[in-house]
């Protein structure tokens, strides 16, 4: 269809209108698809649906000065506690805004993250918070031919999506959880590390390896175990340390869910925290201040990075430019009972 033909705006742009012509529908039916309405058929749907994707076709942008009325948080999966914390900054400025909030998990389920595209086109959502990096290259295609303002949380890795990103320092968490078993007095230091894909997992390794070297100590890969940031694995890692011919005397888990699987480990194997072995964690989740002991970790802002990427996505809407393409929150070494100075042979 050429600039300027009936059921086009200037600049090309494909209305409504001419969308309903091509389905062979009514105007108000295909505004009912836009807007999620349920009473259309799924054959209608599907037909419309397939049209404006084709199309990329979205809502009229919001005239400035007004609010978005609905946000798509998008997370990888929902079985980790960090996920608990990021939707409660969400919500917590999305209610003060007025705005509804879609919740949605597209890990473990065969065609979750397409069923979720799917659904996205169907409500028009007003604008998407990703905290995945498990859409395919032709879904991220999807949602730029959308044009649906989008904001990256990425405590485990953003998407190759071209959208302001909202981080902790990892690397410097990493640096200081292990300049803080340095300076307790230990050289033998085990890291549970999380999974290499991940730009925050590398980070906080880099980081590691950096306190490291500042110390004037070599890297010793066997002391670098792999893990997944979920407590079997943390329990798997620590094992792992702890048969080496020349265990650590500290480890370092790249999330709090992993150093609690360690102390499990440790726990079965007779040993205490900190007195035979000092352990020290990453986000500082809630329930690690009530562990046995109460764990040494760096904190991850995780609800504030949940409200800033409200309050960019609300930016956007208005067609105003975020306040920085990436955002690096600063993460903070917490003590607690879980490091001591190493035990003397």
């Amino acid at each position: 269809m050429r600039t300027g033909e009936a059921g086009a705006e200037p600049g090309g742009r494909v209305t409504i209108t001419e969308i309903a012509r091509q389905a062979g529908v009514s105007v108000p039916t295909v505004s009912r698809v836009v807007n999620g309405r349920s009473d259309v058929s799924p054959r209608t749907r599907a037909r419309v649906e397939e049209l404006l994707q084709r199309y990329g076709y979205r809502r009229r942008p919001a005239a400035p000065g007004t609010r978005a009325a609905l946000l798509d948080l998008v997370f990888h999966d929902l079985d980790s506690p960090w996920a608990v914390e990021i939707i409660r900054g969400v919500e917590e400025v999305a209610q003060a805004e007025g705005v509804g909030t879609v919740v949605s998990a597209i890990h473990g389920r065969s065609g979750a993250a397409r069923d979720w595209m799917r659904n996205l086109r169907a409500r028009a959502s007003d604008g998407v918070i990703l905290v995945t990096s498990a859409l395919d290259t032709v879904l991220h295609d999807e949602l730029r031919a959308l044009g649906v303002p989008l904001v990256v949380v990425d405590p485990t890795g953003s998407p190759a999506l071209e959208a302001p990103t909202i981080g902790a320092a990892n690397w410097s968490g990493g640096l200081a959880a292990t300049e803080h078993l340095l300076s307790l007095g230990h050289r033998r230091i085990g890291l549970i590390a999380g999974p290499p894909r991940l730009l925050c997992s590398r980070a906080r390794f880099d980081g590691y390896r950096a306190a490291l070297e500042g110390a004037g100590l070599p890297l010793d890969e066997s002391l670098v175990v792999p893990g997944d940031f979920h407590p079997e694995s943390g329990f798997a890692g620590c094992e792992k340390l702890l048969d080496l011919p020349e265990p650590p005397t500290a480890i370092f888990a790249a999330s709090d869910q992993m150093a609690l699987g360690a102390i499990e480990a440790l726990r079965r194997r007779g040993l205490r925290v900190p007195e035979d072995m000092s352990l020290v964690g990453f986000d500082d989740l809630p329930e690690v201040r009530w562990s046995a002991p109460p764990l040494t970790t760096i904190r991850q802002p995780l609800s504030e990075m949940g409200k800033l990427a409200v309050r960019t996505i609300l930016k956007l809407t208005r067609n105003e430019p975020p306040d920085s393409p990436r955002v690096e929150l600063g993460t903070e070494l917490v003590v607690r009972s879980s490091t001591a100075p190493p035990t003397a042979p």
